[in-house]
């Protein structure tokens, strides 16, 4: 491990680091499938990742580490080791969110504010409680086969679903900034076979994707149903199929949901997930 420690005991991690990492987010590895899955493809050197992630030492162990990237998201953080993310991050915000664990993420977001003022504590939303759900078995409702992994043809029609479905979610459109990069981003989606959906003539009315992918937990986002079908009691069956797909990449099935969706939830509780955590997102 490098001797090159920097301010409040937290420095840039790198390829000589992986044992470590990975030990940590092997620890939770549902709340850590995120993190886990980009250092999965990616590494962990700055420049192959886009972004650094932060590790916290003490006594000269890896104790925590901070995604720090358009998501700060903090793994396995104490409050000491959110303390010193806090102080290293500095006053100049990178990130458009802040994601994980609820207990880490609102604790980081509350000293970066303490510390840095409004360019931290100015948000656009916080969401303080966001269940995680997890399943491990086959779904408990019939599938829908209408669900299919998504092919290039269907690059365009999905592409207009998932900025439906970003727009609604998030509050602001994705193609704000960088709509290109949004446009990659569905294309790879799309061409590593991680993007599901049901397709009625040009359009896509369904759409979930794995956004997330690690050795052992696939983290299911961007669910979306077309408003002019939602309360027909469609979408257990086509989730159920997206859980049937996922299981084949890996055998848990995770995502996390906002606590006031009540809709959503009684969906994903129909099909099988149950409660493994909570997350919270602060939306800059």
């Amino acid at each position: 491990m490098s001797e090159t420690v920097l301010r409040s005991g937290v420095r840039v991690l790198t390829a000589a680091d992986t044992d470590g990492a990975v030990r940590l987010l092997a620890a939770s590895p549902i709340d850590n499938v995120f993190v886990a899955s980009r250092v999965r493809s990616s590494g962990l050197e700055a420049r192959d990742l886009g972004c650094p992630i932060w590790g916290y030492e003490e006594d000269g162990r890896l104790r925590a580490m901070c995604h720090a990237g358009s998501n700060l998201v903090p793994v396995n953080a104490s409050p000491q080791a959110v303390a010193a993310f806090a102080q290293y991050a500095g006053p100049r915000r990178m990130c458009s969110s802040i994601i994980g664990p609820a207990p880490a993420a609102m604790d980081l977001w509350q000293q970066l504010s303490a510390l840095w003022g409004s360019v931290w504590s100015q948000t656009r939303e916080v969401r303080e409680h966001q269940p995680v759900l997890a399943m491990d078995t086959d779904p408990l409702v019939p599938i829908d086969p209408g669900v299919k992994p998504m092919t290039i043809t269907h690059w365009d029609a999905y592409y207009r679903a998932a900025v439906r479905m970003y727009t609604e979610e998030v509050g602001v459109s994705p193609l704000q900034g960088n709509p290109a990069g949004y446009r990659y981003y569905v294309r790879q989606l799309i061409t590593s076979g991680r993007a599901f959906g049901v397709v009625d003539g040009d359009r896509v009315i369904f759409k979930a994707d794995l956004g997330s992918v690690s050795a052992g937990v696939t983290q299911v986002q961007g669910v979306w149903l077309d408003p002019s079908l939602r309360g027909r009691g469609l979408a257990p069956a086509m989730m159920a199929a997206v859980v049937q797909y996922a299981r084949r990449i890996a055998p848990v099935v995770s995502l996390y949901v906002n606590d006031f969706n009540a809709p959503a939830r009684a969906t994903y509780a129909r099909v099988g997930f149950r409660q493994a955590g909570e997350f919270a997102t602060i939306l800059y």
